[in-house]
């Protein structure tokens, strides 16, 4: 919908937007594994650039929150947003964590997680995914390290696909139907 619409990428200590190329895996995962993508309620939980949910949004889902902690980065998506009229996407200013423990349980299909890398951040938003997934819900998560399967398990999430683009390491995990 809005192919080739540039997002400026601001300059930030730690920003790091995924990579076209990641990007492009990560939808066409979710395209074999989601094909209703349309009826997908999403979560970019640490937004930054909001290239995900974006992303996700042009494709058609239903809504996307986008959450982000630094007020410059969300005045950014907002003017994106604006710009694009893009009705579906939500932006909330806050501490990811803090917020994500307010979010509605089983409101979202798709969680993007891509903090800062070494912020440690990662294994506590994970923790909180089985409580705001539907069921079979995905999260798609990027790190320097690999995401441990029997780690994954013991939340409740099994590893789906997994990839790697130099230092980034990405997974795509799905909630157990139980």
């Amino acid at each position: 919908m809005w192919k080739r619409t540039p997002i400026v990428v601001a300059d930030r200590a730690g920003l790091r937007p995924t990579p076209d190329r990641v990007r492009e895996t990560l939808f066409n995962w979710l395209s074999s594994l989601r094909p209703d993508i349309g009826n997908l309620r999403g979560l970019d939980l640490f937004a930054g650039t909001g290239a995900l949910g974006f992303e996700l949004a042009s494709r058609g889902a239903r809504s996307v929150l986008l959450v982000e902690q630094d007020t410059r980065l969300v005045a950014r998506l907002v003017e994106l947003r604006k710009r694009l009229g893009a009705q579906q996407i939500e932006i909330l200013t806050g501490e990811a964590l803090t917020i994500a423990a307010r979010l509605p349980p089983g409101g979202f299909d798709i969680v993007f997680l891509d903090p800062p890398f070494g912020s440690g951040v990662l294994s506590a938003a994970l923790e909180r995914m089985p409580a705001l997934l539907a069921p079979l819900g995905l999260v798609y998560a990027e790190s320097d390290a690999s995401i441990e399967p029997g780690r994954a398990g013991e939340l409740g999430l099994t590893v789906v696909r997994t990839g790697r683009a130099g230092k980034v390491r990405f997974h795509l995990l799905q909630k157990d139907a139980s």
